[in-house]
């Protein structure tokens, strides 16, 4: 199929590895041009030389709002265009909140909502100035629908997520800039690394997938996308599940 995306330039945070390499390199493939933006610029670039002259790496500290918002300017720079934002960088710090620092929480919700708002807002009063249609692409997650233990900050920031697409999906609808969430559940990505490495952590992970298997990093592709595609024009505020059922399944 084609997604009609050849030309369109993408912001994707998260980029270096995981599911955000992934989607940078599936959009490519789709002949988009990618700003990739995460904090390991060694990783980065080495993405980038994968396919020369379509991906433009830049550094980015989630954390620094400022420069998130920036990423749009440095898209329009490069590549003369903006066609939509994948918000996908995140954290996850694992712990018993009566044991955690409260400050833990606010980095989790600095980098998993705020920044993703921050991206989305800058996006939107360049699309809304030049009367331009665009896609925002929220990455949240399973946890995000369903708190899990020992992760309360990760499990509240992509709940908000998913209640901020809705928002923004409203507000911004009439200017034809559609915001959606995927919703990924277990995948084969480096930070599952301790889970995958222990047959018996993973034999018990994979228990709780009807699918009995953890989701290759290449699969979130095609559906990032639909998403930004003008194929996906009427489809705004929806949040798209991936996860072998397992939600399905609580």
């Amino acid at each position: 199929m084609d997604l009609q995306i050849d030309g369109h330039a993408v912001v994707v945070t998260g980029a270096s590895r995981g599911l955000g390499a992934a989607m940078v390199r599936s959009l490519v493939a789709e002949g988009a041009v990618v700003l990739a933006a995460a904090r390991s610029m060694d990783a980065l670039k080495s993405l980038a030389a994968e396919t020369p002259g379509r991906v433009l790496p830049v550094a980015c500290d989630m954390r620094d709002r400022d420069a998130v918002a920036e990423l749009v300017d440095t898209c329009l720079a490069e590549f003369g265009r903006l066609d939509a934002v994948v918000n996908n960088a995140g954290i996850a710090p694992a712990g018993k909140l009566v044991e955690t620092d409260l400050a833990v929480m606010e980095e989790t919700m600095a980098v998993n909502l705020l920044a993703p708002a921050a991206l989305a807002r800058a996006a939107a009063i360049h699309w809304i100035e030049v009367g331009q249609p665009g896609s925002v692409v929220n990455v949240a997650s399973i946890s995000g629908l369903k708190g899990k233990a020992l992760l309360a900050g990760y499990s509240a920031s992509k709940g908000a997520m998913m209640r901020l697409t809705e928002a923004l999906s409203n507000e911004w609808a009439r200017y034809q800039i559609r915001v959606n969430t995927i919703a990924p559940g277990g995948f084969a990505t480096e930070a599952q690394a301790a889970v995958l490495g222990d047959p018996v952590t993973l034999e018990a992970r994979l228990r709780k997938i009807p699918a009995r298997r953890m989701a290759d990093p290449k699969e979130i592709g095609p559906l990032t996308g639909y998403l930004v595609s003008p194929l996906s024009g009427f489809v705004t505020g929806s949040c798209f599940v991936i996860d072998g059922g397992e939600v399905a399944r609580l």
